[in-house]
């Protein structure tokens, strides 16, 4: 049995569907220890039945009193990933005030509560990785229409390389992973629900070099490298996995 995280225990936020419910299976399967943590506990009913080393968890991540009750639950955190996310889509003179505050609280603040849930117990045990998903809509590129999920996501990579420089001598290391335009249940909706789907998918599909879309599967991989101790020497990057969609 492959068990490249064998022993480590582990929390996916986003868990119940894309990329989290991806990571969380890969994670699983190479051994770990893993709390599924969703809004949605029914879109994580079936993992355990997948792999019996997932327990979903519902959870609201702007909710600072329920991220120290998973935790304190939990117990013991190897490896965090901040995956849970929303998307706005408009520029910014479609985007509401309310829409700016949820996608910051959603998206950047989110992460920076799970971090200062999870880091007084990793750096006092000098081990640990956290993984912030943010995207390459953010300070890597812009991308059109996502004026409050670029400023998010932005946000998440400046405070993953803070925090990396942080803990750096702790033996914790913070990363960012950045994909490209992926395929999942949240763009599918997003398609779907645009005035022309078929002209909106084949926008996604002409921004892409390698003429596709990436996979919650070839995000899982990268995010699986950063959690491993093949990334021992690696902390405060960006890694860009978008199929070309930033050269």
């Amino acid at each position: 049995m492959s068990s490249r995280l064998a022993g480590k225990r582990a929390i996916v936020t986003g868990a119940g569907q894309g990329i989290g419910r991806a990571i969380a299976l890969a994670f699983a399967r190479e051994g770990a220890d893993v709390a599924a943590a969703s809004r949605t506990r029914s879109k994580m009913a079936d993992l355990p039945s997948i792999h019996p080393g997932i327990t979903p968890y519902e959870l609201d991540v702007t909710d600072p009193a329920g991220i120290e009750h998973l935790v304190s639950v939990f117990g013991r955190v190897d490896v965090l990933v901040n995956c849970a996310g929303w998307v706005h889509n408009g520029s910014i003179l479609d985007c509401s005030e309310e829409d700016w505050a949820r996608s910051l609280d959603q998206n950047a603040t989110s992460a920076f509560r799970m971090m200062r849930a999870v880091l007084p117990g990793m750096i006092e045990r000098g081990r640990g990785s956290i993984i912030n998903v943010a995207s390459v809509a953010s300070s890597v590129t812009g991308v059109a229409s996502r004026a409050a999920y670029g400023a998010s996501k932005a946000a998440m990579i400046g405070l993953t390389k803070a925090a990396a420089r942080d803990v750096i001598r702790s033996g914790v290391r913070v990363n960012a992973l950045c994909p490209g335009t992926t395929l999942s249940p949240s763009l599918e909706e997003r398609i779907e629900a645009s005035e022309e789907p078929e002209a909106t998918r084949k926008a996604f599909l002409a921004r892409q070099p390698m003429g596709r879309l990436g996979t919650a599967e070839e995000m899982a991989a990268a995010a699986l490298y950063l959690a491993g101790d093949e990334s021992a020497f690696t902390t405060g990057i960006t890694l860009v996995v978008d199929g070309g969609q930033t050269l």
